[in-house]
């Protein structure tokens, strides 16, 4: 009897297309980022705020990722910036060829960097490449300390972690120590950003980190 490892494959065609987009994010000299978290961290408000804070300094373009419904999509349409929904209908995660089809419809020769918003989930995005230059995870505050060692994957991924909700810290029982220690046994590399999304506190911070990243890029491939 022969038995197939599916996820082997599934994994394996979504590499591909992944080299794919890789490919296509530097010929355009985009900086792509894979933007993962649970459902309720911030996500949207931090690139609300962001694209707030950039927006008048690089040219911005969002795929949204969601299970169903366009809602994050209109709020980040509002900023002024180019996006293109993804309804994955039940899928727990964007794939590689989900991204490549929504990057050929922005205007992919205008734009500086690109925000891919995941499906909010802290397990199946992790596992999924998706020509990204880099991840970023968020977490809040109010989801407490438990996370990073429960979901290492997604953590150990991560060149960015943004901790959001930082002015809600002293409501919590939550332990930037604590955390802090889980992170470095898990990504001791990871670069850390505490950021609220509802105040703007260490917004400006990660915004000034990205604009580097951005010119870095370019400057690279010139």
């Amino acid at each position: 009897m022969v038995q197939v490892n599916m996820q082997s494959h599934i994994l394996g065609a979504n590499e591909l297309l992944a080299r794919k987009n890789r490919s296509l994010f530097g010929g355009n000299k985009v900086l792509a980022l894979n933007l993962m978290s649970s459902p309720g961290s911030g996500k949207t408000t931090i690139l609300e705020r962001t694209i707030e804070t950039l927006g008048d300094k690089i040219k911005i373009g969002v795929i949204e990722g969601d299970l169903y419904t366009d809602q994050d999509a209109q709020r980040i349409e509002k900023k002024g910036v180019r996006v293109v929904q993804i309804n994955t209908e039940g899928t727990c995660h964007l794939d590689a060829g989900m991204v490549g089809k929504a990057y050929d419809t922005l205007a992919t020769d205008q734009l500086d960097l690109v925000f891919i918003e995941n499906v909010g989930n802290l397990v199946c995005p992790a596992e999924f490449d998706l020509g990204e230059d880099f991840r970023v995870v968020v977490i809040s505050i109010t989801e407490g300390n438990d996370k990073v060692l429960k979901y290492p994957l997604i953590f150990r991924e991560a060149r960015v972690v943004l901790v959001n909700k930082i002015d809600l810290i002293d409501y919590t029982d939550f332990s930037m120590d604590r955390f802090l220690n889980d992170l470095q046994q898990v990504n001791p590399s990871a670069q850390v950003f505490k950021v609220s999304g509802r105040t703007g506190e260490g917004i400006n911070n990660w915004s000034q980190f990205l604009l580097r990243e951005v010119r870095d890029k370019q400057s690279n491939l010139a």
